[in-house]
């Protein structure tokens, strides 16, 4: 994981969340009072692309606000109505891990709102997103030992979200 930490995917993390977070100086938090990925601006989770879609169809979906679902603070979009109602039947077994939040990003402690819903892989039966298509692939190169650290870090990570957003 050392080598994971000083190759381009843990620049690319960084560079993200220092740009985001120099938008954020001056804007109000998004998502106030969640962990879920809102963006910058807003309150729709995953840029409103579909979580279920992911699961299947087996392909990044852009959802529609026709077929909208409350959940956890934010607003979750799906493609139609089949997808929304097997969300709000078990919303954690279709939400993106570690909020939405670049996968890579929270296996180094980090958090961005940026985020490319079509960079994304299943493993065990959990969604994870990253930054962009190329981080897919470096996280792929060492996806146990970056799930394990996300998984360890998730929690700071999350109470630092929820406290700065006033939740």
């Amino acid at each position: 994981m050392t080598e994971m930490m000083n190759g381009s995917l843990a620049r690319a993390c960084h560079v993200a969340l220092v740009a985001g977070l120099a938008l954020l100086a001056s804007s109000a938090p998004a998502g106030a009072g969640t962990a879920v990925n809102t963006g910058y601006f807003g309150d729709v989770a995953i840029e409103g692309y579909d979580p279920v879609a992911y699961f299947t169809d087996g392909e990044a979906t852009q959802g529609s606000e026709d077929f909208a679902y409350d959940w956890l603070g934010a607003t979750w979009y799906f493609a139609n109505t089949e997808h929304r109602d097997l969300f709000a039947e078990q919303p954690v077994r279709y939400a993106p891990q570690y909020g939405g939040h670049c996968s890579a990003g929270a296996a180094f402690g980090e958090s961005t709102a940026n985020i490319d819903p079509e960079a994304w892989t299943i493993v065990d039966g959990k969604l994870y997103l990253q930054y962009s298509k190329a981080g897919v692939k470096e996280w792929e190169r060492d996806r146990a030992n970056m799930i394990a650290a996300a998984d360890q870090k998730w929690p700071e990570i999350k109470a630092r979200l929820e406290s700065e957003s006033g939740g």
